[in-house]
């Protein structure tokens, strides 16, 4: 069976972020078809835009154009080339500047202008750096600094769902459990609605540790790294820490890294609100 597979072509007259955050959304949403994002950015005259047009009209794949033109001239013109040539196009700012000249009974300026950074830019650059430093139980800050701690054996998902939830803007430690090491004291002074546990099936951990043992030529093997009952073994004594520790946890094996994160903030909110409450 061939795969599927459609372009989205993001034609900008800035740097396509916006246009291109969308086709990434909408592309995780057709998980069997294979897509690839081609910018066109910083198209400021007619020339250009005609060009990329007629670049996309000849292109051998299946197309659908995503634009951020705010020049009135470029931003008809290219539904205008979209039309001529059949292709799908999505407009990303047409209908939200009109939606705001309506509520505001008057006109947007229609000028390229740079977006800057974000109200909450350096708060997840802390974050992000937060994450870094605390990872696998490094604890390069002091945990009481943390908005989330997750805790967990190897390989149940904690770097990468660190990682992501700083870039959310929260400072995210993680704590490796180890059977037969205590987990650090400062862990048990962390307010209980700030910890979350991560579980994950068994068999599924033993897969992804046997795959990372092949990596690495087998030097993990001997220690039971990727052993079945060592897996069991370590994940009964996780389960002993998250009981002591009064910690909810999530199940990591089946969910994408967003649905991980927002299970894990909901939780956290929700403890907060009614721990301190």
């Amino acid at each position: 069976m061939t795969t599927q597979h459609i372009e989205f072509h993001v034609v900008a007259d800035s740097t396509g972020d916006t246009a291109a955050r969308v086709a990434r959304a909408t592309a995780a949403q057709f998980p069997d078809i294979e897509t690839h994002i081609v910018r066109h950015p910083r198209i400021t005259t007619e020339d250009t835009l005609r060009s990329v047009m007629g670049r996309i009209e000849n292109d051998a794949h299946q197309v659908v154009v995503f634009s951020t033109i705010v020049d009135d001239r470029l931003h008809a013109l290219v539904h205008e080339l979209a039309q001529q040539a059949h292709l799908e196009h999505v407009d990303m700012l047409g209908p939200a500047l009109e939606a705001v000249e309506r509520v505001a009974d008057r006109q947007a300026e229609h000028k390229v202008r740079p977006v800057g950074i974000s109200a909450d830019y350096f708060t997840r650059i802390a974050a992000m750096e937060y994450a870094v430093a605390n990872d696998d139980g490094n604890m390069g800050q002091t945990l009481d600094q943390a908005d989330i701690v997750l805790i967990g054996v190897s390989r149940s998902g904690k770097t990468p769902l660190s990682m992501y939830l700083g870039y959310l803007g929260y400072k995210t430690a993680n704590i490796p459990l180890v059977n037969g090491i205590e987990p650090p004291a400062e862990l048990f002074d962390v307010p209980r609605w700030k910890v979350v546990g991560l579980v994950i099936d068994p068999e599924r951990l033993q897969d992804i540790r046997s795959r990372r043992v092949r990596s690495l030529g087998g030097r993990q093997g001997r220690d039971g790294y990727a052993d079945l009952m060592k897996i069991y073994e370590e994940l009964d004594h996780a389960d002993q820490i998250f009981r002591r520790v009064g910690c909810p946890t999530i199940n990591t094996t089946e969910l994408a890294l967003e649905e991980s994160a927002g299970r894990v903030i909901e939780l956290v909110e929700n403890r907060r609100a009614t721990l301190r409450g």
